[in-house]
């Protein structure tokens, strides 16, 4: 039940996949909140805080989750050979994207040399600082990409339900349920 199989994702795959995708969209939703803050406003800095220190701790589960997905059997994919492919190739874009979102955040949080406070738990040091302009472009690509990637999860949330509604695929029972996804 914890582990993929080739008819199913196993419980610790599901809790990465909505645990990330809940985290991601309530990231996208604060930082497009936050930008337009005013100075005086309470949240001003509190907001950024919150921001970066839930940012790196999904950068470390989604490593965490890339690895496990290494290691694990991956459920064969549904549908025809252009559908197969299209899902690898989206699968792909999101991984991409997600990497892209943080990592390009940890660089507008140390472009000045500092690290990235998370939670007063510990720091995730400045390894990358100092580069010309590097917090504005950090945050054109940040900004695009996070973009992008709630693009790219919209798609690929709406090819979960063409799968289950018109195909009739178990794709979404899947990675909704580990014990109803082997019952085949």
């Amino acid at each position: 039940m914890w582990r993929n199989t080739r008819s199913g994702w196993g419980l610790v795959s599901i809790l990465f996949h909505w645990l990330s995708a809940v985290v991601i969209v309530g990231l996208f939703l604060l930082g497009w909140w936050m930008v337009d803050l005013g100075y005086f406003d309470p949240w001003y800095n509190r907001a950024p805080w919150w921001h970066r220190s839930i940012g790196m701790l999904l950068l470390f589960a989604i490593l965490l989750r890339m690895l496990w997905r290494l290691v694990q059997p991956t459920p064969a994919a549904q549908g025809s050979r252009w559908e197969k492919l299209a899902a690898h190739a989206g699968h792909l874009g999101l991984y991409v994207l997600m990497l892209v979102v943080m990592v390009s955040g940890y660089l507008i949080s140390t472009a000045r040399g500092r690290g990235v406070n998370v939670f007063d738990w510990f720091e995730v040091p400045a390894l990358i600082s100092h580069l010309p302009n590097q917090a504005s472009i950090a945050g054109e690509i940040h900004w695009y990409s996070a973009l992008a990637l709630m693009i790219l999860a919209a798609g690929h949330a709406l090819a979960a339900l063409k799968h289950h509604f018109v195909d009739r695929h178990d794709t979404l029972v899947r990675i909704l349920n580990p014990a109803r996804s082997r019952r085949r």
